[in-house]
């Protein structure tokens, strides 16, 4: 066993691994970065493309739909299709989607545009954690994974800020292309160092499981994301549609499940969930990525609706904490690899836990010093959970469970993103319809002013409610003790 470990470990060093992380993360950077960064801008899109804020959000909503329908199949795709086949292919849809959207004259190419770029992404995200998996011996893997981490929590939380500052200067089509040439450094870079490193194994391709998957995730994404939609694009929890696509959701994804079960090769294999921390790493992270995107969407629309900030300042107060989040992510990494996850997550999760408390007392008078504290606070508690409970989990799983393990993380990354924010939005005009349906003058401004921050603060009494079931489950987390046997047993028991 002892010889094994050490050939596995010459073998990994014959990667060249600083050109090919470099690729890979500069790339995802972009990718992710590309997700959010017009967040900022779809009310003056509104205006110069003369659409609603129910057309306008599908700029967001189609990106997420594709994320959602594609990263599922993404674990399949890693058994068929070479290394260097799926990084070129992703970058090609990056790079056009990004060029078409740069040059976009009317909506309907810019969201033809969304849906190339998000090909892109969907395609990388799981490719990027999967090469990850094979290039680090184990005990190097947490600094590695923190690296990854800081792309998947940095890039999308400085999208609002950096495109809030490209847009106070230039026209929004300059979002893209100021990203169009990283893409194509990404692409040059992969082609010239990335080794084709996956074991193809080209499973039977069963198309009831893609069609089930498609339906499944794509229903529940489209339908969270529909019945939470800002402001007045939101379709409600009782719109026919969105209960339609909810149902069709839920209903093929059970099936999927029990298909995916019984089958030899299955495209996604649930058999993952067998693996004890591989699941409570899943629980959390789950419920760490509603908690950070609900306050991420709920924070900006308060600082720009209950207290009139400028959207610019708004990206700004949120930048401390995201960019120390980002780096703290590597060093989280490296004290996993010494210290193991356990006590991380734990202080990680009551942090979040005491912030989350202390902004349901968030109010007009709130100072944005306070906002800053309390988000930079947050942002190093989820930087505590993220990567070690995602590590921790992925450890655990036998080499060949690998892309499966990827695919079921990533897509339920994508699902909790829709569901966080479309239950807090939920939440938020929940609480401030029951606030102005109480007051004698519900059209006063200081009536409208007080009733959102009523529903704000039950937004963030909802994330809290996440954070303390995160710190009951977070109390299981065990570090996954991995010898070089452990790559072919099964189960920890």
């Amino acid at each position: 066993m002892k010889a094994g470990s050490v050939q596995d470990q010459q073998e990994t060093k014959q990667y060249k691994v600083f050109p090919i992380l470099f690729a890979m993360l500069l790339s995802g950077f972009i990718g992710l970065f590309g997700e959010t960064a017009l967040n900022v801008a779809l009310t003056p899109l509104m205006g110069l493309l003369e659409v609603g804020p129910t057309t306008i959000q599908w700029l967001t909503t189609g990106y997420l739909l594709v994320l959602g329908i594609l990263v599922p199949v993404s674990g399949m795709l890693l058994q068929w299709f070479s290394t260097r086949q799926l990084f070129t292919t992703s970058l090609i849809f990056s790079i056009a989607g990004t060029l078409v959207a740069a040059i976009a004259p009317s909506f309907e190419i810019l969201l033809v545009a969304r849906v190339l770029q998000a090909v892109g992404t969907a395609l990388l995200l799981p490719l990027m954690f999967n090469t990850i998996l094979v290039i680090f011996p184990i005990e190097k893997r947490g600094a590695a994974m923190g690296l990854i981490g800081l792309v998947i929590m940095f890039a999308p939380a400085s999208g609002p800020s950096i495109s809030g500052l490209i847009l106070a200067n230039l026209s929004w089509h300059w979002i893209f292309w100021i990203s169009l040439p990283f893409f194509i450094i990404s692409l040059v870079c992969g082609l010239l160092f990335l080794p084709n490193i996956s074991n193809l194994t080209k499973p039977k391709i069963d198309v009831l499981s893609i069609v089930l998957s498609t339906l499944g995730f794509g229903g529940i994404v489209y339908g969270f994301s529909s019945a939470g939609g800002h402001g007045d694009s939101g379709g409600g929890w009782t719109s026919p549609i969105v209960v339609a696509t909810l149902v069709i959701g839920v209903l093929s994804l059970l099936l999927f499940s029990i298909r995916q079960l019984r089958m030899k090769q299955p495209m996604m294999d649930l058999r993952a969930f067998k693996y004890p921390m591989f699941t409570v790493g899943l629980i959390l992270i789950f419920l760490c990525m509603m908690m950070m995107l609900s306050s991420m969407l709920i924070l900006p629309m308060y600082l720009q609706q209950g207290m009139a900030v400028t959207a610019l300042t708004a990206g700004l107060v949120l930048l401390p904490g995201s960019l120390l989040n980002g780096f703290l992510s590597p060093v989280m990494g490296r004290l996993f690899d010494k210290f193991g996850p356990k006590w991380l997550v734990i202080i990680g999760l009551a942090i979040v836990t005491v912030v989350l408390f202390m902004y349901t007392g968030i109010t007009p008078t709130t100072t944005l010093g306070k906002i800053i504290t309390l988000h930079v606070f947050m942002m190093v508690g989820i930087s505590m959970i993220m990567m070690p409970a995602q590590t921790n989990g992925l450890n655990q799983l036998p080499p060949d469970f690998y892309p499966h393990g990827t695919a079921i993380m990533n897509t339920l990354q994508q699902v909790s993103g829709a569901i966080g924010t479309a239950v807090a939005v939920s939440i938020l005009s929940a609480g401030q319809t029951r606030f102005l349906s109480g007051v004698t003058d519900p059209e006063s401004p200081e009536n409208q002013l007080a009733g959102f921050t009523s529903g704000v603060q039950n937004a963030f009494i909802f994330a809290m409610v996440l954070a303390i079931i995160g710190l009951i489950i977070s109390l299981f987390v065990k570090r996954v003790k991995v010898g070089a046997q452990q790559g072919q047993q099964g189960p920890m028991h």
